[in-house]
This record gives structure tokens, sequence and C-alpha cells, in this order.
């Protein structure tokens, strides 16, 4: 009986034992063992038939590259993610699509896993629905502990007809089987040269008939750069954290309606700590946007600045269904704007929102609208601004708008006063400058001339052409941004964390 014992457990020993296997394009071949850098594998295809299992991990060669895609279907075990990472000095490891694949990397109804430190391409002769990173689940159920980090994903020349398309993309779906994340994390990526959006999601859920939100999900540390529309909107979460991104140069090519981050459809998001600038058009063209069917989303300590379409758009229809229940609950605080072209607030449609403590620069070649109430099927009602600081230097403008004063390029002729809109109040505001159609504030404090605080206004730089560094970028760009919120309002930053 104790022999039998012990054949048993050496047995059940050796089934758990996680392995590590080699890829080398150059080097290696499929007939090796794969199990060192001397006999490793050489493709894609080999990986996609091993039967992987927990805590096994997949090192890609330094400086190799394979056409085609990474798929990766199996999972692992809690404790005992399965993990693709890289090997050796040199260059991140390059898969290119070319075109001939949708998904570059697809992590396909899998969980427990973790994918780091490669190069993504997906570039074919014309725009097509393409993904550097694709995440999906399909009637899976709850999908645990995916990580996607220091990504380098570049020139994706995907659709700009789909925003469910271009750099990293997660997306649930599950018409028979309800599917979600439950600890997702996208950090330290650079995407840079997309089409049509950076990092954003898709999910069956996002309708309010059939919700089931992922959980967990944190979006953080990560640059996306000059992308076709969208830069970062999470769908479909409750309780997500969006924390020091930069997004620049978003709604290059799409045409169309797209913000730099932004979340739709969720509950308790939280937005902080990020940079939005150069955001095209002014369709919308804003930095931010508290978007519609969303609950209790959290705006603070963000950047925003040099947007076509503004800093802030908080907007939902007036007629709510059983896919849109409108957007309530929104808080705006601890924000600074500054030279933002159009308009500073949007408040489009029937929304509540809170704007406190927030400071507006508007520079001495500007003249912009910085509030604007419109419509969308509804009117604001019960939106509060307080404690903000309006600094302007050139002119700022307050009114409401109707759908027909927006010409084609989405800017607005405002009009003054708030229209149909119900309660806009404005209360202990700091108005400098000149301001055009002021709102009634019993407790304003105007003053027609002030000196501009004496703030660093110049952000790290960073050329995602040459990725080596970006840990260091980050870095510097996250005490930069603390040490301007510091002394913009005084006292320290306080970030919300994320959830256990």
């Amino acid at each position: 009986m104790t022999n039998r014992f012990v054949l048993i457990s050496a047995a059940c020993c050796m089934a758990v034992q996680a392995a590590t296997y080699y890829v080398d394009s150059r080097e290696g071949r499929d007939s090796n063992p794969g199990t060192s850098p001397s006999a490793a594998w050489a493709t894609l295809a080999k990986v996609q038939s091993a039967t992987l299992g927990p805590g096994d991990r997949v090192l890609l060669r330094a400086d190799s590259s394979w056409t085609g895609q990474l798929l990766i279907n199996r999972s692992g075990a809690a404790g005992k993610p399965i993990v693709f990472d890289r090997y050796g000095e040199g260059a991140r490891p390059r898969i290119e699509g070319q075109g001939k694949v949708g998904d570059a990397v697809l992590i396909y109804n899998a969980q427990q896993i973790e994918v780091r430190n490669l190069e993504v391409t997906n570039s074919g002769p014309a725009p097509a629905v393409r993904r550097g990173v694709y995440i999906h689940l399909q009637n899976f159920g709850t999908a645990k502990h995916i990580v996607v980090a220091r990504m380098y994903v570049h020139d994706v020349n995907g659709s700009n007809q789909r925003k469910d398309n271009g750099g990293i993309i997660f997306s649930t779906d599950g018409e028979r089987v309800a599917s979600r994340f439950d600890g997702l994390t996208i950090e330290r990526n650079i995407v840079w040269k997309v089409d049509r959006s950076g990092i954003v999601a898709r999910s069956y859920h996002a309708r309010r008939k059939h919700w089931f939100p992922s959980l967990g999900v944190v979006i953080r540390d990560n640059l996306v750069e000059d992308v076709g529309g969208d830069g970062i909107t999470p769908w479909a979460t409750d309780g997500a954290i969006i924390e020091h991104n930069i997004a620049r140069e978003c709604n290059r090519r799409a045409g169309s309606y797209n913000a730099g981050i932004w979340p739709w459809s969720t509950d308790g998001t939280v937005v902080q700590l990020n940079e939005a600038a150069f955001v095209r058009t002014a369709r919308d063209g804003e930095g931010f946007d508290s978007d519609y069917n969303s609950h209790n989303s959290l705006f603070q300590y963000n950047y925003s600045h040099d947007n076509e379409g503004g800093f802030m758009l908080i907007c939902s229809p007036g007629a709510a269904s059983g896919f849109d229940i409108g957007n309530t609950g929104t808080e705006v605080r601890y924000n600074i704007s500054r030279n933002d072209r159009a308009r500073a607030f949007h408040l489009g449609g029937l929304v509540d929102a809170q704007i406190h403590d927030n400071a507006i620069y508007v520079g001495a070649d500007l003249d912009i609208q910085i509030v604007v109430a419109g419509d969308w099927k509804g009117w604001p009602d019960g939106v509060v601004f307080r404690d903000n600081l309006f600094f302007v230097q050139g002119v700022a403008r307050y009114g409401y708008a109707r759908e027909e004063d927006r010409d084609e390029q989405g800017r607005m002729q405002v009009r003054p006063g708030w229209g149909p809109s119900g309660r806009i109040v404005f209360d202990h505001n700091r108005y400098v400058g000149k301001h055009v159609d002021r709102p009634e504030d019993t407790h304003a404090i105007v003053e027609e001339h002030a000196e501009p605080p004496a703030l660093d206004w110049e952000a790290p730089r960073f050329d995602p052409a040459n990725p080596e560094g970006f840990d260091g970028f980050l870095e510097r760009h996250r005490v930069w941004m603390l040490n301007l919120f510091d002394k913009q309002f005084g006292k320290p930053v306080k970030l919300r964390q994320a959830a256990e």
C-alpha cells in the first residue's frame, strides 16, 4: 500500500509540474523538444499545437519575428497562469499579422493568462477589420486574471468604420452563456499608429436588459498615440480604473465622433491622472467624455490640453430604454484644462453632474465656449459648477445650442442663457479675464486681471518610434503630473485605489 501511494504521489507531481518552452524563429526547429534555448521550437503553429497547462511559460526569443497569429486558447489556473514572454537580449519578439489574419495576437476563451513584452503589427494592403491584440470571450462565463503588459502594438490599418478594431481590443459575447472578465489588466503598453481605436472594449452585455459587467478591469500606464478614432474606451464594466494613461493625437482619420478617454455603458468608473492632448476635430474631439448608459463616473486629476473639441463632454440621450438608462452621477473634480479649443464643458442631453475644484486655462489667442448646454432628446438638468477656476486670457463664452446650431465640423453657435435646460447652477467659482454672458453666480469671485500661477507645463516627451526607455518615461511623467496637481490645488493627490 505504501509503495502504491508513493507511485501515485510521484505521478501527480509530474503531471502538475510546469514547463518552460522556447521559440526561436531563426535557429529553432519544430522537431526540437522546445525545453531549452538550444533546442527551441521555430513556429507559432508549434506553440498552438502544444498542450499547455497551468504554470507553463512560452518564451519567444528577442530579435525573432513571425508572420501570422499567436493564438492563445488554453487556460492556466489560479496562481499558475500560462505566461507568454520574451527571452534573450535585443528587440521585442515581433509578430506581424501582415493583414493575413484579423488578429495578430488572439486570446480566445481563456483565463489565467499573461502576455508580455511582444511587438505586434498588422498592416495589410488596404484597410480592413484588424486588431493587434484581441481578448475575446464568447459564451465562456467568467474569465479570471488576464494580463496584457509591455506590448508594443503599432501599424494596424484597421477599418475606421468600426470601433471594435485597432490596437488592443477586449470583448465579451454571450447569448447562451453570459461572459465577462474578472481581473483584466492592460498596462504599460505602447499603442501607436492604429485604426480605428487604441484600447477599447465591445460587449453584448453593455445592454442593460442583459447587463453582465466585467469586474476588476484596470487600464493603466499606457500610451496611445496617432489613433484613427477613440483613444481608450471601456464598455460594460463595473468599478474599472483608468489611470495614468497618455492619449495623444486621437480622432485623426475616422471622420466621425470620437474622443480621447471615455467610458461608455459602465458603472463606477474611475478616470484619474491621465493626459489627453491634441485630439482632432470638434466631432466630438474632447480629451475626456462621460458618456451615456453610465452611472457614477469619476474624473479626477486629469490633464487635458490642446484638444480641438475641448476638455469634457457629458452626454446622454433623454429617452431611456432597455438598452440605455441614461447618465447619472458624474463627478468631475481636480482636473486641469489648458488651451483646449471649441468648448471646455459640453453638456449634451439629459445629464446631471457635479463639476467642482477644476482649473480651466484659456490662452490669449483663444475664443471658446467655456460651458455649452446642448440637446440630445433632452436637455441638461441638475448640473452644478462650484469652486472652479476659469482663468481666461482670451475670451470665454457661455450659452446653449440646439442640434441645428452644430455645423458639419461639430462646432456650435451658442445663444445666451441655458435655453430649455433645467437646473444649471454656478456657485463660488472664480472668473479671471473676459467672460461673455457669464452665468449668475451668487458667490462669484471676479477679477479682470491676475497673474497666472507658476506651473511646469512641459510634459516629459517620448517618441513611440523608439520604444526603449518607455518605463523611465512613464515614471518621469507620473512624477511630473503629481507635482503639477500638487501645486495647482495646494494639497497632495489622493488617487482612488482598485478594489481588492
